[in-house]
C-alpha cells in the first residue's frame, strides 16, 4: 500500500514526536514538593537511620536465613525445588565503617572471625555476588542505604499516612537522584512520632546485565521497637518470582530473621574463662544420704542444666516460655495412661532454629521453633513429642562429660560443633517403637492418621528441602533415605491430596510462634486462622512474606491475651496457614 506524501509526512512527523516525547519521559514519578511537615519528617528520618545503625553496632545478635528456590507450578503457582539455610552471631560493630565494605581478606577479625564473613555468604545465596558491591546487597537490605541515605542522594515524595498494626505512619516513595548502582528504589514508612524508619521494601538500581541475571531482588524489611525509642531489624523477606541462570527460570523466597540483641560479648578470645562461684555455703551435715542410682541421676541433671543454660546464653534455646506449659500437658496426656512414672517432671523448651528437628537433654525435651511452627494438630505434636518422652525413658541421655562446666567454656559460634545432642540411628528406631506404643494407649489413639499424613508431608518435602531436614543440633525426623523414624504411623493415614481442601498435612514456617527480638522469649500468635480456599493456601513447610502488626516498645510490655491454645478438648479449629 502506498501512502500520500502528506500523510507521509504527517505520519513521520507523528513518529519523531512520539521518540522525542520518549526520551524525555523521566525513569522515576514525578516528584511533589513535600510540605514543611513532611520534609521536617524526611530530615529526622535520615537523623535517625544514623543513630539507628551506631545503636546496633553495640549488639551481637543471632543473624538466621532460610531461602527457598522455586518453580513454577500449574496448579500450585510455585513449589520448592531446593533450600539454603545460614545461622550466624555476628558482631556489628566489625560490619560497618563509614565507607563500602573492605574486602574481607583485607580485614582482621576479633572474637567473631565470621562477622563480615556472615553476611558475604549471606549475600551469595541470594546471588549478590556479581559485582564487589553486591557483597553489601543484604546489609543494604537492613539499613536502605548504610553510608548514602540523605537528600543529596536521594528525592522523596509522599504518598499517604497508613497504619502499621497500632503504628501511624507517613509513607514516602524513595528513589535516587543520581545515576549509580545498589542505590535504593522503593517505599518507605516513617513513624510520626519519632521519625523512625520502620519498614521498608523494593530493590536497588542496578547495571544492565547481557545474560539477564539479576544482581539484586525484591525485598520487604521490618524493625522492632525493642526498647524505648529503638527501633532494629526484625526480619527480612526476599521474593524474586523469576530469575534467569543460565537456561533455567527460577524463582527465589528467603526470610531473615534478627533474635538475640540483649546478647553480650564474653570479656576475651578465650575458650578459658574464669568462673567464681558466689554465696555458696556448706550445707552436708544437713543433707540426706545419696543411692548410687539418685547420684548417676544427679549427674545426668547436672549435665542436662549445664548444656541448657549454655545453649540459651548462646542464644540458640529460648528462655522458657507459656508454650512450654502446652508442650508439656501434651506430655502428661503421654504419660498418664501408659503409666511412667519419671522421678523428675519431664519438660519442654523450644530451640530458636528454623530447622526441623528435635532431642532430648536429660528430662528435658527440646523441639525447634521450625517443627512446632509446621505441625497442624495436637495429634502431630504428640506423635513428635512421644519419640522424645520415649528417649528419656530409655536412658538415652545427653553425654555426662557435660556435667563437667568447663567444657562448656567455647566461643557461641562453636556451640553446633561442640554440643552433640544427636542421638544415634538405633536408639532412634528403638525409641520410635516404643512412641507409636505410647500413641495407642493414649488419648490420640483414634487421630494418629492426621499424624502419619503429617510424616507423609515431611517424607515428600525432605526430597528437595534438604537444608530444612538437616538438624543443627538434635534429630531428624527423617532417615537418611527420607523415611520417618515414625513411618508406622503413615499406615492409618490417607494419602496426600492437594485438592483436599479439608486435609491441611502440614503447617508453612511462621504459623504457631514468633520470637522476641531482643530477649528471645517465644509466644503464641495472636492471629484468626483461615481454613484454606484452594491447593496453593496450604503451602506445606514454605517460606512465606513476612507482615508485623508493630506496636510501641510500652505497649508490649503488656502481652495481648493469646488465644486459646490446643489442647486435647480443644484442638484448633479449621487448621490453616497462619497470617503473619
Amino acid at each position: 500500500m502506498k501512502l500520500h506524501k502528506s500523510s507521509l509526512a504527517l505520519f513521520v512527523l507523528a513518529l519523531s514526536t512520539h521518540l522525542a516525547f520518549a526520551k524525555k519521559q523521566p525513569k522515576y514519578e514525578v516528584t511533589h514538593p513535600l510540605t514543611p511537615a513532611q520534609s521536617a519528617l524526611v530530615d529526622k528520618a535520615i537523623a535517625r537511620e544514623k543513630v539507628i545503625i551506631q545503636n546496633i553496632q553495640q549488639h551481637t545478635p543471632l543473624v538466621e536465613t532460610y531461602i527457598q528456590d522455586m518453580k513454577p507450578d500449574a496448579k500450585l503457582y510455585q513449589v520448592p525445588v531446593s533450600d539454603t539455610y545460614m545461622l550466624s552471631r555476628v558482631d556489628f560493630h566489625k560490619v560497618f565503617i563509614d565507607k563500602p565494605y573492605e574486602n574481607p581478606a583485607k580485614r582482621e577479625h576479633g572474637f567473631f572471625k565470621g562477622s563480615l564473613a556472615a553476611f558475604t555468604h549471606i549475600g551469595k545465596a541470594l546471588h549478590l555476588d556479581q559485582e564487589s558491591y553486591n557483597t553489601q546487597g543484604f546489609m543494604d537490605m537492613m539499613f536502605i542505604d548504610p553510608v548514602g541515605f540523605d537528600r543529596q542522594h536521594y528525592e522523596f515524595n509522599y504518598v499517604r499516612r497508613e497504619f502499621l498494626g497500632s503504628i501511624r505512619t507517613v509513607v514516602f516513595d524513595v528513589h535516587p537522584r543520581v545515576k549509580g548502582e545498589g542505590r535504593f528504589n522503593g517505599r518507605i514508612w516513617v513513624e510520626d512520632q519519632d521519625g523512625n524508619v520502620v519498614r521498608f521494601n523494593g530493590s536497588y538500581t542496578e547495571n544492565t546485565s547481557e545474560d539477564n541475571t539479576k544482581e539484586y531482588f525484591h525485598f520487604d524489611s521490618w524493625r522492632m521497637n525493642m526498647q524505648p525509642n529503638l527501633w532494629l531489624p526484625a526480619a527480612i523477606y526476599v521474593e524474586e518470582s523469576e530469575r534467569i541462570e543460565g537456561n533455567k527460570s527460577l524463582g527465589l523466597r528467603a526470610q531473615t530473621h534478627f533474635w538475640g540483641y540483649s546478647l553480650t560479648l564474653p570479656t576475651r578470645d578465650s575458650d578459658n574463662v574464669s568462673v567464681e562461684v558466689e554465696g555458696a555455703v556448706d550445707q552436708s551435715q544437713n543433707s540426706e544420704d545419696v543411692t548410687p542410682l539418685e547420684a548417676s541421676r544427679l549427674w545426668v541433671q547436672q549435665a542436662e542444666n549445664n548444656v541448657l543454660d549454655r545453649l540459651q546464653q548462646a542464644g540458640l534455646l529460648a528462655p522458657p516460655s507459656d508454650f512450654d506449659k502446652t508442650l508439656e500437658q501434651i506430655i502428661i496426656n503421654l504419660e498418664v495412661p501408659n503409666n511412667l512414672n519419671f522421678p523428675d517432671p519431664v519438660h519442654a523448651r523450644i530451640l530458636l532454629t528454623t530447622t526441623v528437628e528435635a532431642t532430648t537433654v536429660g528430662n528435658t525435651i527440646l523441639l525447634s521453633k521450625g517443627l512446632i511452627d509446621t505441625l497442624p494438630n495436637e495429634e502431630s505434636i504428640a506423635a513428635v513429642v512421644s519419640m522424645e518422652l520415649a528417649h528419656v525413658a530409655l536412658g538415652h541421655h545427653i553425654d555426662t562429660r557435660y556435667a563437667f562446666n568447663d567444657r562448656l567454656l567455647f566461643p557461641d559460634e562453636s556451640s553446633f560443633q561442640r554440643i552433640k545432642m544427636n542421638h544415634t540411628d538405633q536408639d532412634n528406631t528403638d525409641a520410635a517403637k516404643v512412641a507409636v506404643k505410647y500413641l495407642q494407649a493414649s488419648m490420640y489413639k483414634d487421630r494418629l492418621g492426621n499424624a502419619g499424613l503429617y510424616m507423609e508431608q515431611l517424607a515428600d518435602s525432605g526430597k528437595v528441602l534438604k537444608e530444612l531436614n538437616t538438624p543443627k543440633l538434635g534429630d531428624s525426623l527423617l532417615q537418611a533415605d527420607g523415611t520417618p523414624w515414625m513411618a508406622a504411623l503413615e499406615q492409618g493415614a490417607p494419602k496426600l491430596n492437594q485438592d483436599d481442601l479439608t486435609q491441611v498435612a502440614a503447617f508453612p514456617l511462621g504459623s504457631w510462634l514468633k520470637t522476641d527480638p531482643w530477649d528471645d522469649i517465644e509466644h503464641m500468635l495472636n492471629a484468626k486462622r483461615y481454613a484454606p480456599m484452594n491447593a496453593r493456601d496450604k503451602m506445606p513447610f514454605e517460606v512465606t512474606p513476612i507482615y508485623y502488626r508493630l506496636k510501641r516498645y510500652e505497649a508490649a510490655q503488656t502481652q495481648p491475651t493469646q488465644p486459646a491454645q490446643p489442647t486435647a478438648t480443644n484442638p484448633p479449629a479449621n487448621p490453616a496457614p497462619a497470617a503473619q
